[in-house]
């Protein structure tokens, strides 16, 4: 039996995908190898890969004037090569802090080129995100930076902030969750292994009349006009994650694509906060409503030791990946797109269970 897994990443998959790559894994099309063993220059991948970057942005509802690139490194390399490549002598980057990803793309960043904090939330211990009116954006910025989803604190954007200067999102743990307003973007990015496919490469959203004017005088593999002009086969590319990414997108059209995807994360982060709110107390989330994540939904138990044995109950119960981030303690439920609504009806029924026989 397969296990109900909230894992915060890599993600859970929709079973129809990883019973395909079974059957083609040894054998792909007849080809008598597997996908992995082929070259990347083959006419065979390159199907596959050109594939993959065209329904990347067909189900995202990106504009013809992006570009998208597949890069290995995750999102977290892109903390560096976004201010590499977008800042220019005199400009400076603006970043929302929201947590903990978004603190870690400000410091890796800030090697890389002058950027400050527009905002930042840790005082209030990373409740909520902050209105547009909040955040202070000071001269010669040249983007905003904001992490649209904290995958360990349970925050998300519900709405961008539209503050005068094009934004940059790191999407990582709500991508394709949700349809964003383009035109307020300059720059989208984040790892595939929440929603997308496993571990190993990156989506980055460009838009084209930023690749022209990109940091020329880096390394090549740190240059995104490089990776758009070579349609992300500069070098070799992850190939395994984006043919896993290609299958996941056809199975997200053929579910109804992004706007039943953003539907569904509403159902069922729903169930779970209802649950929370119901609770008198017993369940508590610390994130402020306006600001609740539908992806990763954190809460806590009256005590640590009522945490562990929550835990060790969803254990039993065929759950798993339901432990909050090491820094944050208590359950995280992260509900990705291949989650089935099944998997939130037994953990909202172990909420009321494990509720009943400990309050």
């Amino acid at each position: 039996m397969r296990k109900f897994n909230f894992s915060a990443g890599p993600c859970t998959l929709p079973l129809a995908v990883l019973e395909e790559a079974q059957a083609e894994f040894v054998d792909y099309h007849g080809a008598g190898m597997s996908l992995v063993e082929m070259s990347h220059r083959s006419s065979t991948y390159d199907a596959v890969h050109m594939e993959a970057m065209a329904k990347a942005k067909s189900v995202f509802g990106a504009p013809d004037d992006f570009s998208v690139v597949f890069l290995g490194g995750g999102a977290t390399l892109q903390f560096a090569m976004i201010p590499m490549n977008l800042l220019s002598d005199g400009q400076r980057g603006a970043y929302v802090v929201t947590g903990e990803w978004a603190s870690k793309a400000l410091s890796d960043g800030s090697y890389h080129g002058d950027l400050y904090a527009a905002w930042d939330g840790g005082s209030e211990g990373y409740r909520r995100v902050p209105t547009a009116e909040e955040i202070v954006i000071e001269p010669n910025t040249r983007y905003l930076h904001v992490t649209s989803n904290e995958t360990i604190g349970g925050i998300r954007f519900n709405e961008f902030p539209d503050v005068g200067v094009r934004l940059v999102g790191d999407m990582s743990s709500d991508y394709m969750t949700r349809a964003i307003p383009w035109d307020l973007f300059d720059l989208v990015y984040g790892g595939a292994q929440k929603n997308l496919g496993p571990a190993g490469v990156d989506i980055t959203f460009i838009r084209n009349s930023v690749l022209e004017e990109t940091n020329r005088e880096l390394g090549a593999y740190l240059r995104y006009d490089i990776h758009a002009s070579k349609n992300s086969m500069y070098n070799t590319p992850p190939v395994y994650a984006i043919y896993m990414v290609g299958k996941v997108l056809r199975w997200m059209e053929s579910q109804g694509g992004l706007a039943v995807m953003e539907s569904q994360a509403s159902r069922k982060s729903g169930l779970v906060y209802d649950a929370i709110d119901a609770s008198d107390g017993f369940y508590r989330s610390q994130v402020d409503r306006e600001s609740r994540s539908h992806m990763n939904v954190v809460f806590h138990l009256p005590s640590e030791e009522l945490d562990a044995g929550f835990l060790a109950e969803a254990t039993r119960r065929n759950m798993s990946g339901l432990k909050g981030y090491r820094t944050v303690g208590g359950v995280r439920a992260s509900l990705y797109n291949a989650l089935p609504v099944e998997a939130v009806d037994a953990l909202v029924e172990l909420m009321a269970d494990f509720r009943s026989a400990n309050a």
